[in-house]
């Protein structure tokens, strides 16, 4: 500026500076934003991993849970099989039973037969007069003895597990036929290729050796095939059929170079329906 005296007046601006506690503060802030976004990334790492830590022991969980629960189901099936042996145990010893005290009840009614017997025969005496029929019917008193024990020897020795008596012949299958208690089918086998009805099973020789009294064959029932090999003669096979509880009995009486000879015996309770189609054995 050039005054009226025409001298140039110097003119000077002075700015003043920014605050120095302007800058601190924006230091601060900047730090503390720093600060806060560190703990920010490290809270969200730990959340992130601690997420991650939960996924997977909820997996272990949940295997070991599967694992229990087919460990579980293992334990049951078991059981269960457990449960099914002991019942056919229980089943068979029940049958056991019940043949015994059938076996029991035939020897019982053998007594009594002889028992009632005895006393007629000794009624007898009793009004006899003479020595001579004393003597006669002494005699008869003996023969009865005699025969009956026989009897009993036959029937002790006839006698299976299950105390049912053993035919070995065509009379002897007669007998126990009459006793009603069981049906039976005599047949003969003469041919190991094919099968045959004997009442509601079949059956199929397989072979014989004569020199060793056996034979083998295979039995049909229920759908199933029960093989049988190297038995002997009057040795009485037994299988079940199905919800049955009392035993089929098959015996083979005489052998042949591939023939058989023998019968079926069928409880009463599960009468077979069909006739043997072998004929009967004389």
């Amino acid at each position: 500026m050039t005054d009226l005296m025409g001298h140039e007046e110097n003119t000077t601006t002075v700015t003043e500076g920014t605050p120095r506690w302007v800058g601190i503060a924006v230091v601060a802030l900047a730090a503390v934003s720093l600060v806060s976004l560190g703990v920010g990334w490290n809270a969200t790492t730990q959340a992130r991993n601690a997420e991650q830590s939960l996924t997977l022991q909820s997996k272990s969980f949940q295997q070991n849970e599967d694992a229990l629960a087919q460990r579980l189901s293992q334990t049951e099936e078991t059981d269960a099989q457990v449960q099914s042996d002991l019942n056919v145990v229980t089943s068979k010893l029940q049958l056991t039973q019940s043949q015994l005290d059938a076996a029991r009840q035939q020897e019982s009614k053998i007594k009594k037969d002889y028992t009632s017997q005895i006393d007629n025969v000794n009624t007898q005496l009793a009004t006899k007069a003479s020595s001579s029929d004393v003597q006669t019917l002494g005699g008869d008193v003996n023969g009865v003895k005699t025969d009956l024990e026989n009897t009993k020897t036959q029937l002790a020795s006839a006698t299976d597990q299950f105390g049912q008596l053993i035919a070995k012949n065509h009379d002897e299958i007669d007998q126990l036929r009459r006793l009603g208690e069981r049906d039976y089918y005599e047949f003969t086998l003469s041919s190991t290729s094919t099968k045959q009805s004997v009442g509601d099973m079949q059956i199929q020789l397989r072979g014989t050796n004569v020199k060793h009294n056996q034979f083998s064959l295979a039995l049909y029932v229920d759908d199933m095939r029960l093989e049988k090999n190297n038995r002997a003669v009057d040795e009485p096979i037994y299988f079940y059929t199905r919800g049955t509880r009392t035993p089929l009995e098959l015996v083979i009486n005489t052998i042949g170079k591939n023939k058989i000879s023998g019968y079926l015996s069928v409880p009463k309770a599960n009468p077979a329906t069909t006739s043997a189609s072998a004929g009967a054995a004389n």
